[in-house]
């Protein structure tokens, strides 16, 4: 071990760079002390601002009118490893020869913290070898002064002033040269203190990062079903906190008997397309994990990597070296991560530690993978029926839930009532959010298939091209993907009820063969030619217009005639104002008991903006409006958020025409569609009751809901 040196002065020849360099202390001895120890305060400020390698040039010429030397070095010692940090000079240079470090004038006074001032070194036998080693490259000094740089905590370097002269360095010179060391051991210590500080810091995110990798392969295992995604985004995130050129991931694949690669992430990108490397490097990472003992990491060089990985980094900077960690559990290999670097660089004790914890999580998210796989086939096993009942068993919503007491509504449930005990199917129609399904259940739940299936598809939640497989159900190898046999939901359904939600968006082509369903209850699995009877009640839901997509093409006539045998409209929350307080409140009720709150009033200001408020969204709209006021709420007084109600009317704007229509109704309603009469629509909109009739007809409002 031997001192590395940055010189800044570099001389081809060491004897003539010296004579040139000479200098005298003619001066210092002209020289009183104040003026010697005014320049103290400087030599901090050199030791904080300089850069290592300019430290010692900086301070030798501050130093040089009051002392006479050929080479100033200053070094820097790490105390707890005992290793030199920087190792700065000034002058000529003090050329270290082949001579161990713990041989040298500089290492004894950093373990023996005394200072060494040599004044003839040509008599001295101590340090002899250093000595001749200098001698032999031309370098003969014979003044040295040695002065250890520490505090009362902490052994921090080496303080070294040398000259070609013998007697160089007088008692006060000395003294001096112990302040001058003493102000540089304070500036080194606040630099060095700022440089541990800043390497903890590294340190801590880099902990930080490995930790947060670890417990994200955990989170995902858990929530994530798709392993592939798990390893692609581990691999990712290892190469990328631990700077590597190349990271693998490959699982043992039963088929074949042998690792295939899963995830691949390189600093080269051409490598990841390459089928013959990756398949080259699966087979040599296949003999590392088998011979790997006790499946312990394998670190070592790879000879297939300096071609493939980084070329130009394997050429320039040595050998690519490899850590390969198996991938174990209960004693079974499931794979096995690798990790490659090249630039001469080796995977260090904590780095390999690391990936070997990361090893272990992966290795659990394969095993809950493979649970979950097993699970998922003794589920399909079981049959599909199982799963859509599970879905269907003790729902939240009956009849009961049906809130208001307006007539619109009194009549909607009175035709329920009528059409509910006979197997007739039902359409039901009305905008987004009027509860559509809440009336469709009612219907199952007073007819005499109560205690059957209500099985619900939402026709526009389904891609096209699965919706046919969705409904009636396909045989196993009838489209690539289809592994086994399912049952369709109309099978699932048999002996109960079908719901079937937006059925304005089933395609054309699916159309004929659910109209054979509704006309003779029978029809064939996708990929099967062996007819299958059902006894399914149909009821339909939609907020399109059917009719009129039946005029522009869109939907065939004799699906809608056989849909539309007994249609129910559902009428819009507009259009039923008087239910808005009793639906507030219902939700009111609701959500704080749900949230464990307590509120007990709403404010009368309050209930008139709600009943107010056109609520394009209907139901729906009101009890997530209702929801978000019962979370905002702190007290025991509901406290709507009613700037987004005006926030949400402004932002509707429509024409002229649409603004006075609007308000025409908003006053027909508010007379109970009275128009003549002192409290008649007419009297509120100020007007003659035959002017607001034209107005009526003009705007072409219908008549009054029964």
């Amino acid at each position: 071990m031997s001192v590395a040196t940055v010189p800044l002065n570099p001389s081809p020849n060491v004897m003539s760079s010296l004579a040139g360099s000479r200098l005298h202390g003619a001066t210092a001895a002209t020289h009183g002390l104040p003026r010697e120890y005014e320049v103290l305060p400087r030599l901090a400020g050199a030791m904080t601002n300089c850069a290592p390698s300019e430290v010692a040039t900086e301070v030798a010429d501050l130093l040089r009118p009051f002392a006479s030397f050929e080479c100033l070095d200053i070094v820097a010692v790490e105390e707890d490893r005992a290793e030199v940090l920087w190792h700065s000079v000034a002058g000529t240079q003090l050329l270290p020869g082949d001579v161990p470090i713990e041989q040298t004038k500089m290492w004894w006074v950093y373990q023996h913290q005394q200072p060494l001032c040599i004044a003839d070194w040509s008599g001295d036998d101590r340090f002899a070898a250093r000595r001749e080693a200098l001698r032999r490259l031309g370098c003969e000094y014979q003044s040295l002064c040695c002065i250890p740089l520490r505090t009362s905590r902490q052994r921090l370097g080496v303080l070294r002033l040398a000259s070609l002269r013998p007697n160089n360095f007088s008692e006060d010179q000395v003294r001096f040269l112990h302040s001058v060391a003493d102000q540089l051991a304070v500036a080194m210590s606040e630099r060095l203190s700022r440089r541990l500080l800043r390497r903890a810091e590294s340190e801590l995110e880099v902990s930080q990062a490995r930790f947060e990798l670890i417990m994200s392969v955990v989170n995902r295992a858990v929530s994530t079903e798709d392993l592939g995604e798990i390893l692609v985004e581990v691999t990712a995130n290892t190469r990328r906190i631990l700077d590597c050129d190349l990271a693998v991931m490959a699982l043992f694949d039963r088929g074949k008997g042998g690792l295939k690669i899963d995830a691949i992430e390189a600093a080269n990108p051409s490598f990841i397309a390459d089928e013959e490397i990756r398949s080259k490097l699966a087979a040599r990472l296949d003999r590392i994990v088998l011979n790997a003992k006790n499946g312990e990491p394998w670190t070592g060089h790879v000879e297939c990597l300096d071609e493939i990985v980084s070329p130009a980094g394997a050429k320039h900077g040595g050998p690519t070296e490899a850590c390969v960690i198996p991938i174990l559990a209960r004693g079974q290999v499931l794979g096995s991560m690798a990790l490659s670097q090249s630039q001469g660089k080796r995977f260090t004790r904590d780095e390999v530690a690391f990936v070997s914890h990361v090893g272990a999580q992966v290795a659990l998210a394969i095993e809950l993978a493979i649970v979950n796989s097993e699970l998922q086939e003794r589920r399909e096993a079981f049959g599909s029926e199982s799963v859509y009942l599970k879905t269907e068993i003790s729902p939240d919503m009956n009849f009961e839930g049906v809130v208001g007491k307006s007539a619109c509504l009194g009549r909607v449930l009175r035709e329920v009532e009528i059409v509910a005990p006979t197997d007739s199917g039902v359409l039901i129609l009305g905008e987004t959010g009027t509860g559509k399904e809440l009336i469709a259940r009612a219907v199952h739940d007073r007819s005499s298939r109560r205690h059957q299936n209500f099985i619900k598809v939402n026709c526009a939640a389904i891609p096209s091209g699965l919706l046919e497989s969705e409904l009636f159900g396909h045989e196993k190898g009838a489209f690539t993907g289809a592994i086994m046999r399912k049952a369709g939901r109309f099978e699932v359904a048999d002996k109960g009820t079908i719901f079937l939600d937006e059925v304005g968006d089933i395609p054309l082509d699916l159309q004929p063969k659910l109209l054979r369903v509704l006309q003779e209850q029978e029809f064939e699995r996708l990929g099967s030619n062996r007819t299958q009877q059902v006894d399914v009640r149909v009821i339909a839901a939609t907020h399109r217009d059917l009719k009129q997509m039946v005029d522009n093409g869109q939907f065939r006539s004799d699906l809608y005639y056989r849909l539309n045998v007994f249609p129910v409209t559902i009428p819009p929350l507009r259009d039923r104002a008087e239910d808005v307080p009793i639906l507030v409140r219902y939700y009111v009720e609701k959500y704080a008991r749900r949230m464990s709150r307590r509120i007990d009033e709403i404010p009368t200001s309050t209930m008139e903006a709600l009943c107010n408020y056109c609520w394009p969204g209907n139901v729906r709209e009101l009890q997530n409006f209702i929801e978000r006021a019962v979370v905002l709420s702190e007290g025991q007084v509901l406290q709507p958020p009613l700037s987004d109600l005006e926030q949400s009317q402004k932002s509707k704007l429509g024409t002229l025409e649409e603004v006075e229509r609007e308000h025409v109704l908003h006053a027909l309603r508010e007379a109970q569609w009275v128009i003549g009469g002192p409290s008649g629509a007419a009297a509120r909109l100020g007007m003659k009751r035959t002017t607001l009739a034209y107005r009526i007809r003009k705007l072409k409002i219908p008549r009054k809901p029964q």
